[in-house]
């Protein structure tokens, strides 16, 4: 019996990653499909490094399906990287429903003979391919062009860097202090944990 796993992803914490959640439930009901998991983090789509991704591999069984909004929730990887998580993903025969992706949902909601579905795989993984490309070329582009921005007010001496959070900052360094866990923490502030290790470095640096 195969599983829907949901993951929901946002770049950061000013953004909400559970944002997408009630349209999963729909499209899933729609299809007469339950979601059996939930992994929702805040790491950027151009890295590996995404420990609920992570673990959503490692729970998944052989056959299961991972249900996300759009290709870019999963993926705003290089192309190495693209190529080390689809072999994860195909290692454990899971097969990704994207919202945006209409020709993902027939091979998860549809019993098809071996042909089409053979078919109908070879489709999908051309697609993704090509949508994770769109999705790198649009985060390189917006990189290009945040960088060239930053110049400019550099030239100009307008540029200051970005603030920290320092509200949020506080809170999670006055939660560790309470002896709540990193995991704890992430869930009461809606943090990454990269934010968490910023903070716990940033202790360890100061005075």
């Amino acid at each position: 019996m195969s599983f829907i796993r949901a993951y929901l992803r946002a770049s950061t914490e000013d953004q909400d990653a559970g944002r997408a959640k009630a349209d999963l439930k729909k499209f899933a009901s729609e299809k007469g499909l339950k979601v059996a998991s939930w992994y929702i983090e805040n790491e950027s789509g151009a890295t590996l490094e995404r420990p609920e991704l992570f673990r959503l591999i490692n729970d998944a069984h052989l056959g299961d399906v991972l249900l996300i909004e759009q290709v870019d929730r999963l993926s705003r990887l290089n192309a190495q990287d693209w190529d080390t998580l689809k072999r994860m993903l195909s290692e454990k025969h899971i097969r990704v429903v994207a919202l945006d992706l209409p020709t993902s949902w027939m091979g998860a909601t549809a019993n098809l003979d071996e042909t089409t579905q053979g078919l109908l795989d070879a489709v999908n993984r051309m697609l993704l391919d090509m949508l994770a490309l769109v999705a790198r070329k649009d985060y390189t582009d917006r990189r290009r062009r945040q960088a060239q921005g930053i110049e400019k007010a550099k030239t100009a001496g307008l540029y200051r860097g970005r603030r920290a959070d320092a509200d949020r900052h506080a809170l999670i360094r006055s939660l560790l202090d309470k002896g709540l866990s990193w995991s704890q923490v992430c869930e009461a502030t809606k943090a990454s944990r990269s934010t968490v290790l910023r903070v716990v470095n940033a202790r360890k640096d100061g005075p």
